[in-house]
């Protein structure tokens, strides 16, 4: 048998895996991925990339090509309701942008699962080792790290890491082995997504929507690309005898013309998934060196686009903190701050994905009207409160006594905020070269953000052992290189201010106003790498 040593091995190689191993080798981590199936995922599945995911494509220099691949932002940003594609009664309601979008240097994007694969992959397979049509058969774990035998064509691999995350889905094989229970309401149905093709070019913009639940017979109708591909999401009752076997192609094309009320449209049938329309939130994110991330650690309904996304900031908080502590930076406790953090963010999402299908049961079954169903699906299709105004709350982050904003509506609605804890907010800069956002600074490193002349920057220089960038910006037009009127007060910040923010793009600590000391900088990191 061959042998193989990395420091962490991914096992799952969907947008989840991919992204953790493409974060790790950033961070300069050998790492090795296996994924079982041969290729990228034939079927669309996730559609939706929230604006949160797509600051993290911007960072890996991969926005543009996902946009585009995927969708008209502007054309598809949108929910529709009514009887079906072509009936008098459909209403659309068309995204926030202008409120939404200033908040990011990027914004939600519409790209295809089986589309955004392929451009994680090719990047993933640029930085780490990546082996699809690989299987895990057996996994060991002590205090030490992990031993894994992995089998594909060419023999079987015994594979000795440091730390395994566990990205292999919600039926995930780990998660069993490691006895790690799941927590959730009984499915709420099984559903059946019919794969099509067909020009719908006659439908007219105010009818063309990422997303319209109809209503004769219930059923969603999902726009894949802004071409011919699209997807019916209906289900069957298996307690009245229903199966995925009924789903013929003879019933598949008349639940197609139904849906778009066309009853001899030309369709062809490209494929058909039975999946689980349920919740699910595990009851432990980590066992010794193993760590649940993406569908093996929770479970959202489709309605909102919020899984995949939870999963890839899952990967994202997590790569760091492993690269901390394998590289000596940071104490073990570093890593349990993986599920205090992620966890509870996992289960608000949960709980609001969850909340977002009752309400189009509710459409669908008839108990609202036409209007308020649009009104309802309209004002649940803007998350930007949830997506980008999340705060974490653990011993990686060193609170300054400041209270969380609190906007009427949190899923709705984000308040920017500087606040320990809290995404750090995008701000436009002026540069040498154009404008440049806050986030543009941001890297697989600690960022130290403090006004022109505050003379943090100098104590910062003499701060070793942790990559540490530190960076001045001036409130109006000197000979620094960065400059912007607003952005001190945006963040919180008097003229001795200064922020530190961890390499996942969240604050770990803030002074508005104190004397510079690379002693009190070296103390923040102390507490928020846990070395004590």
């Amino acid at each position: 048998m061959k042998e193989l040593d990395v420091e962490v091995l991914v096992v799952g190689g969907g947008p989840v895996g991919l992204c953790a191993a493409i974060e790790l080798s950033r961070h300069g981590i050998s790492t090795l991925l296996v994924e079982r199936h041969s290729g990228t995922s034939l079927f669309p599945k996730a559609r939706l990339i929230t604006t949160r995911t797509m600051e993290l494509f911007r960072a890996w220099g991969i926005q543009e090509e996902v946009e585009g691949a995927g969708m008209p932002r502007e054309e598809y940003l949108a929910v529709g309701v009514g009887s079906s594609l072509t009936a008098d009664d459909f209403v659309r309601s068309a995204a926030a942008l202008n409120r939404d979008a200033p908040q990011s240097p990027t914004y939600t994007s519409l790209c295809a699962q089986d589309l955004l694969e392929v451009i994680l992959r090719r990047l993933a397979e640029s930085l780490a080792d990546v082996r699809f049509a690989t299987t895990m058969t057996g996994m060991r774990s002590d205090g030490d790290g992990v031993e894994a035998v992995v089998s594909d064509s060419a023999g079987e691999t015994l594979v000795r890491c440091r730390h395994l995350v566990a990205a292999d889905g919600s039926r995930s094989g780990i998660r069993d082995s490691l006895g790690i229970t799941t927590e959730g309401p009984p499915p709420l149905g099984h559903m059946i997504s019919i794969m099509f093709e067909a020009d719908l070019g006659f439908l007219p913009a105010d009818r063309r929507a990422a997303l319209s639940f109809l209503r004769d017979p219930p059923c969603a109708v999902e726009a894949v690309d802004h071409g011919r591909r699209w997807m019916v999401q209906t289900g069957y009752d298996p307690e009245e005898g229903g199966s995925p076997a009924d789903f013929t192609e003879e019933v598949c094309l008349r639940a197609v013309r139904d849906a778009v009320g066309v009853p001899g449209l030309p369709v062809t049938i490209l494929g058909v998934m039975p999946w689980l329309q349920q919740v699910m939130l595990a009851s432990a994110f980590r066992s010794g060196p193993v760590f649940l991330a993406g569908d093996a650690a929770h479970v959202a309904t489709p309605q909102g686009g919020f899984g995949m996304n939870c999963g890839i900031q899952d990967a994202h908080n997590l790569a760091w903190k492993l690269a901390a502590v394998l590289r000596g930076r940071a104490g073990e406790g570093l890593l349990d701050t993986y599920a205090a953090e992620r966890r509870p963010l996992a289960g608000r999402t949960v709980d609001e994905s969850l909340t977002n299908a009752l309400i189009t049961f509710r459409m669908m079954e008839g108990r609202l009207s036409m209007s308020e169903a649009i009104q309802r699906q309209a004002d649940r299709r803007s998350s930007e409160g949830l997506v980008l105004g999340f705060a974490y709350s653990s011993a990686a982050v060193v609170p300054d006594g400041t209270p969380p904003p609190s906007p009427a509506d949190p899923y709705r609605t984000y308040v920017p905020t500087a606040r320990p804890g809290h995404r750090a907010p995008h701000v436009w800069l002026s540069g040498h070269r154009g404008q440049v956002s806050t986030l543009d600074l941001l890297g697989p490193r600690f960022t130290l953000m403090t006004p022109a002349g505050s003379g943090w920057l100098h104590q910062a220089a003499s701060v070793t052992g942790v990559p540490l960038t530190a960076v001045e910006i001036a409130d109006e037009d000197t000979t620094a290189a960065l400059t912007s009127p607003t952005w001190a007060k945006e963040y919180g910040l008097g003229p001795r201010g200064a922020v530190l923010i961890r390499p996942d793009g969240h604050v770990g600590w803030r002074t508005h106003e104190d004397t510079p000391s690379a002693d009190t900088l070296v103390t923040a990191l102390d507490t928020i790498l846990s070395r004590h």
